[in-house]
């Protein structure tokens, strides 16, 4: 079979191309090109103006997440749960009943201490009672004491009238041993109605001990009322701030334990962020300076924060097992310092935010400008004064 003949392409010409004038050479090229870099030159100057007065005072970190102080609910007593009063992801008010806890075993408790309360106060009654009845018998036996004294007072006098008698034997011996021998007799019961008047006095100060006795046990049994009270109290929970309700673990039946986590709740009108700035950033950061905090849930939205404080250590200090530096290896790691920044957002924003959320956060350390300097030359001047 018979083929076309392949034709040979006419190479182009090099003297051609180097007769074509170089693009360089072009006027407006070179118009562009200068102007470009003119545009390039004046942008990095005025980018590196902008960093040297503002731009490295701007310190900024991702490692940063929204938080919220979290109030758990626990009981303070344990029994079985009665009622559950809320749900889960709900808003609810400081003092709103959460979990109702069978009160009866605590209401029988308070009942049996009120019972021991009107014990001590009416032993207390009947003692009263009983001192009144002794103050009538310490009255008589003061009369019994007054009427022997007497009768020992005239047994005394007739046996010292009848001594003489008998000496000169106007009487007899017989009459006056007779006479001295009641006396002493009257003597005897005398002395017997005193200690019967100090017995019955040292009774009532027995029964007024008594009645001290009862009132400590009333004052005994108060307290454990109060306490017995405070327990029928606590078994309705109740919502210790505003917030909303999370991790409820509680249900109606369950028999919980004193101390038994049952929900969380999570105050989001108090919200913040803790952002872990590098040991390196936080030179001139002070409390009070405004931050940025763009958020990743709002598309990047930025809200307006402050510098509410700074943590006293590194996040590895607070750790459950702190670093122990001292030992043979050993890497110098740059630590992070938690910073607390405040959230000034309106409420449209906060309805959004909540804890556990990432954001980034800047923060504009300008107003501390000059700090580092004045300390260096601080420490610079003890030096010296210590040299």
């Amino acid at each position: 079979m018979a083929t076309d003949a392949i034709e040979p392409q006419e190479q182009p010409d090099g003297s051609e191309e180097q007769r074509r004038p170089s693009p360089l050479k072009r006027p407006s090229i070179r118009r562009a090109l200068m102007i470009g870099g003119f545009l390039l030159l004046v942008g990095g100057g005025a980018w590196l103006l902008h960093y040297e007065a503002r731009g490295r005072f701007l310190q900024d970190t991702n490692d940063a997440y929204i938080q919220a102080d979290a109030v758990t609910i626990s009981p303070k007593i344990s029994g079985y749960v009665e009622q559950v009063l809320v749900n889960d992801n709900q808003d609810v008010k400081a003092g709103q009943p959460l979990v109702r806890i069978d009160p009866r075993d605590y209401d029988a408790q308070a009942q049996q201490y009120r019972a021991q309360i009107d014990v001590a106060k009416a032993n207390a009654d009947n003692v009263r009672a009983m001192i009144g009845e002794q103050e009538a018998a310490i009255d008589q036996a003061r009369a019994q004491l007054a009427s022997a004294e007497e009768d020992a007072r005239y047994a005394e006098r007739e046996a010292k009238r009848y001594t003489p008698l008998a000496a000169s034997g106007a009487e007899t011996n017989e009459h006056l041993a007779s006479l001295r021998n009641q006396a002493t007799k009257a003597r005897a019961a005398a002395d017997g109605q005193r200690a019967a008047l100090l017995s019955a006095q040292r009774k009532v100060a027995s029964l007024n001990a008594q009645i001290r006795q009862a009132d400590a046990q009333r004052e005994a049994a108060s307290a454990q009322l109060s306490a017995a009270r405070v327990n029928v109290g606590s078994t309705v929970l109740k919502a210790g701030v505003d917030g909303r309700i999370g991790d409820r673990s509680v249900r109606a039946g369950q028999f919980v334990q004193a101390g038994t986590r049952l929900m969380s709740v999570v105050p989001l009108s108090k919200l913040y962020v803790t952002a872990n700035f590098k040991e390196t950033q936080i030179g001139l950061m002070r409390p009070g300076q405004p931050a940025t905090i763009a958020v990743d849930a709002l598309d990047g939205t930025k809200i307006r924060g402050h510098v509410e404080s700074i943590s006293p250590g590194t996040g590895a200090q607070f750790s459950l097992l702190p670093p122990q530096n001292a030992t043979g290896n050993f890497t110098k790691i740059v630590q992070r310092v938690p910073v607390r920044i405040a959230i000034d957002a309106g409420n449209d924003a906060r309805r959004i935010l909540v804890p556990g959320l990432s954001v980034t956060v800047t923060v504009d350390t300008i107003s501390a400008k000059g700090t580092q300097s004045i300390i260096a030359k601080q420490e610079e001047a003890r030096r010296k004064a210590g040299q």
